[in-house]
């Protein structure tokens, strides 16, 4: 039992925490918290509706932060008694706890680490995404089914709920188009990092002679932003089509046209949803997507004039090849922005991307520190 090393472990972790104690302000948003509470508690507190409201909105981003710090450091103080404990008693069990809970700790801070970083304007919304296959057919339109599958067991190990906006099916597999709602606190800021094309490079089950194909899916990912900004959208500049479902979506779809398509004049962004029963639902739904769509295409007109008036040269964009996935002849999967790889392909369609979703975060910071 080598008690030196975790032992090491534990310190490292320790130095971590206490800057990440600074670093979330722990003890001021304690201290913040108390006073909130207090004001609780006075007379007459919930008589006022407006008022308690504004205070337990203040209190819940405040009791969330302070409650997951406290969390690793119970996990600290677990391992550092069972390490304790290993060493006096000379128990491989407690031993064996103490590793365990150490690795866990390991990951736990790491998270948190990464939360901390996720403090731009929208990061804590939900996310909408749309996956769209490139060109190819049914290659592509496969591929994009696997990254979906990729990301709905992603949102499941995060316990982030999914919910499927619009889904259309591939011609002889796969999808043609999907969108769909992840729900959860951070769920946009993990995620905005997964915008762009990706590219999967594989033998074809589609090719009878077995050959090596290249296929590109496209992911674009915006905050769900309904309830939060005014965007401005006259009902006169709104084209609503309604038709039939199609594809997954019980024995109700094809039955009434219940699914909706909005286009929107000025900007001829499309839009549509089919997977509700009402067409009113999906009309909800679909205004939802096309608010965060207008929202996305003035933050970036805005962005490229100001890169204009910087003379800066602007990037691709939403349209950058950011990560390739290669099944042979050997396997690999390589973000292209972080150079971070691995080569359990495997893993990494089972939904575990959070190590290229950390190093995206960690290094989109520390750009946007050095511009």
């Amino acid at each position: 039992m080598d008690f030196d090393s975790i032992r090491l472990i534990l310190e490292s972790l320790k130095d971590k925490m206490s800057t990440l104690k600074l670093a979330i302000k722990v003890d001021e948003k304690r201290k913040k918290l108390s006073e909130l509470e207090e004001e609780t508690l006075k007379e007459g507190f919930w008589n006022d509706n407006e008022y308690s409201s504004k205070i337990l909105s203040q209190m819940k981003p405040l009791k969330s932060d302070v409650q997951k710090y406290e969390k690793v450091e119970k996990e600290y103080e677990d391992a550092s008694t069972y390490l304790e404990l290993a060493q006096e008693e000379n128990d491989s069990e407690a031993f064996k706890e103490a590793k365990a809970l150490a690795n866990k700790l390991e990951i736990d801070l790491e998270k948190l680490e990464v939360n901390t970083l996720l403090c731009e304007e929208y990061d804590k919304n939900n996310a909408i995404i749309t996956i769209h296959p490139g060109a190819g057919g049914t290659e592509s339109q496969d591929w994009a089914l696997m990254l979906y599958r990729m990301y709905t067991r992603w949102a499941q190990r995060q316990e982030f709920e999914l919910e499927v906006l619009d889904y259309q099916d591939g011609e002889e597999a796969g999808v043609k188009s999907v969108s769909f709602l992840v729900k959860g606190e951070n769920a946009y800021g993990y995620m905005k990092g997964e915008a762009g094309v990706h590219r999967l490079v594989r033998i074809s089950p589609f090719d009878a002679n077995s050959r090596r194909h290249t296929s590109f899916a496209a992911l674009e990912v915006l905050p769900d932003i309904s309830d939060e900004i005014v965007v401005d959208i006259k009902p006169e500049d709104i084209e609503m089509e309604v038709y039939r479902a199609s594809g997954a979506g019980g024995q109700h779809v094809n039955k009434t046209s219940s699914a909706v398509r909005l286009r929107h004049i000025p900007s001829g962004i499309v839009v549509t949803c089919q997977t509700e029963r009402s067409q009113m639902q999906n009309r909800e739904y679909a205004m939802k997507m096309l608010k965060a769509k207008l929202y996305k295409l003035e933050k970036e007109n805005h962005d490229k004039m100001m890169s204009n008036i910087k003379g800066e040269t602007a990037d691709n964009g939403w349209g950058s090849q950011i990560r390739s996935y290669v099944f042979c002849p050997y396997t690999l999967v390589k973000d292209h922005r972080t150079g971070y790889e691995t080569g359990n392909v495997q893993a990494v369609m089972d939904g575990r991307i959070d190590e290229f979703i950390y190093e995206y975060l960690k290094d989109y910071v520390k750009n946007d520190i050095m511009k």
